[in-house]
């Protein structure tokens, strides 16, 4: 579909937040052409996202970024459920099916750091003072106008993504229903310097009948707080505010000593009616916002980008038409709806003011964390290692993760499907899925495995196609790699 001649770029991508930084990184790492602007005139300085999820750590292994931040991350293996007098729950975070078995604590404003520094590493940039003001959609373009510094110009571009915010202009200009609600009261985040007597490696999650609360360690002596306030008072919340706060709702012992960033900000539980018009997308806060409790904002949206990276691939190569640019907005919203559901969940039962409820929610953790199947539920879900795209037209079977060292390190998955033919294979099995993947080489790649079985498995680690069984198997691969890619 290139047509390099015409346009002056493949993917404009509009917002250099962590979710837009990525998918820079993605278009550069595929030796696509792209572009990134952002209306600021740098990057963000403030901590706001923290938590780094497993499966999140490993989309950034798969994308070849993952080593910067498993050098400046605090490990996080416990989650504890916590009243001023006794401990609820203490649940262990620690998934054996992944090799990032922690949630990796990183400020947003180490991770931006970071990612931007991947992106120069691979000869990009942020175009900042860069603002996207309208864009018309033609049947192989997208028109797009910006302003840099007052100064107007004009663009091709074969797509556009949004990862402009909560605010985002590309959604507005989509006009495109943001489907959800506010919740009543406010919350109030701060980033505090503590004594040690909190673990560094627990994060706590704190009900309340005067509203939820969570910690969240960045080091031993380093911690976010998280907790709703019925009056934002001031301009952002002071030391003492978050003393009260901790000493109404928090665990006993901890001391907050000095406070390093704070800020009272609204909360809404929404979602994009869709996630693609025509040649223009939206994507991270720009498609969905939801409470902070949980930790899931944005690793959400960075599998979104993770999830549409592919596809734009193969339609740029001419490989890939509707049905899996569509699929884009068709596997993330029910992922991204899960996400809120959880996160409200999680906000209205640790907040509720109900003493009935209070009393059968004080009554059931402690009995239902020690449950193997909840706790593993649990991690799989805040881990996000659980999510699976069963449905979609671009999977047969239930669309499982997959990750193994065969796809690591940023070279190991990028544009093509992997077709990993076990070891167990009859010889003329495995010449003729050799002599297939020759076929389709710019779509397929063959790969050996001493695993047993037949998978098909997309650009973004997920399962397409499972089969234990070699009758048949051939074509009906074949069938797939071309629906898939076409």
């Amino acid at each position: 579909m290139r047509s390099t001649a015409e346009l002056d770029t493949d993917i404009l991508i509009v917002g250099a937040g962590p979710v837009g930084l990525f998918l820079a990184n993605e278009c550069a790492r595929r030796g696509l052409r792209w572009k990134l602007v952002e209306t600021k005139a740098s990057q963000s300085e403030h901590s706001k996202a923290l938590a780094v999820m497993p499966r999140t750590m490993e989309i950034f292994d798969m994308a070849g970024v993952a080593g910067p931040f498993l050098e400046v991350a605090n490990r996080v293996t416990w989650i504890a459920v916590v009243e001023p007098a006794r401990t609820l729950a203490r649940m262990h975070f620690a998934p054996d099916e992944s090799p990032y078995p922690f949630v990796a604590m990183v400020p947003q404003d180490v991770t931006e750091r970071l990612l931007v520094e991947e992106l120069c590493r691979k000869g990009g940039k942020v175009e900042y003072q860069t603002t996207f003001v309208s864009a018309v959609q033609q049947p192989d373009w997208v028109s797009v106008t910006l302003d840099h510094e007052g100064e107007r110009r004009d663009l091709k571009s074969a797509f556009v993504v949004g990862c402009d915010g909560a605010h985002s202009p590309v959604r507005h200009l989509l006009n495109l229903s943001f489907e959800g609600e506010v919740y009543d009261a406010s919350f109030m985040l701060a980033d505090i310097e503590t004594n040690e007597s909190l673990p560094a490696d627990e994060m706590q999650l704190c009900p309340s009948e005067f509203g939820p609360l969570a910690i969240f360690p960045m080091s031993s002596t380093r911690r976010r707080v998280v907790a709703t306030v019925e009056t934002a008072q001031a301009d952002a919340p002071s030391i003492e505010t978050v003393r009260e706060l901790l000493a109404e709702r928090g665990p006993r012992g901890i001391e907050a000593r000095g406070i390093r960033w704070s800020s009272y900000f609204r909360v809404h539980h929404r979602q994009a009616a869709q996630l693609r018009v025509g040649r223009i997308f939206i994507a991270g806060d720009a498609a969905h916002i939801h409470s902070p409790i949980g930790g899931q904002g944005m690793n959400t949206g960075l599998h979104d980008v993770w999830n549409l990276a592919w596809k734009l691939d193969l339609a740029i190569r001419g490989r890939a038409g509707g049905t899996v640019l569509d699929s884009y907005s068709t596997e993330r919203r029910p992922v991204i709806r899960n996400v809120i559901d959880l996160t409200h969940r999680m906000t209205k039962a640790m907040g509720t003011p109900s003493k009935l409820a209070q009393a059968i929610r004080d009554v059931a953790i402690p009995l239902v964390s020690r449950v193997a199947p909840f706790q593993h539920a649990m991690v799989q879900r805040l881990s996000q290692l659980g999510v699976t795209y069963s449905g979609s037209p671009l999977v047969e079977g239930p669309g499982k993760r997959y990750f193994d060292d065969w796809i690591r390190g940023g070279n190991g998955i990028a544009g093509r499907f992997l077709l990993m033919v076990g070891n167990d294979a009859a010889p003329s099995m495995a010449e003729a899925m050799q002599r297939m993947c020759a076929d389709m080489s710019d779509v397929v790649e063959l790969r050996s495995t001493p695993k047993q079985g037949i998978k098909l498995v997309r650009p973004d680690g997920y399962i397409a196609y499972e089969t234990h069984s070699e009758n048949g198997s051939i074509a009906t691969i074949r069938s797939l790699v071309e629906r898939f890619t076409s």
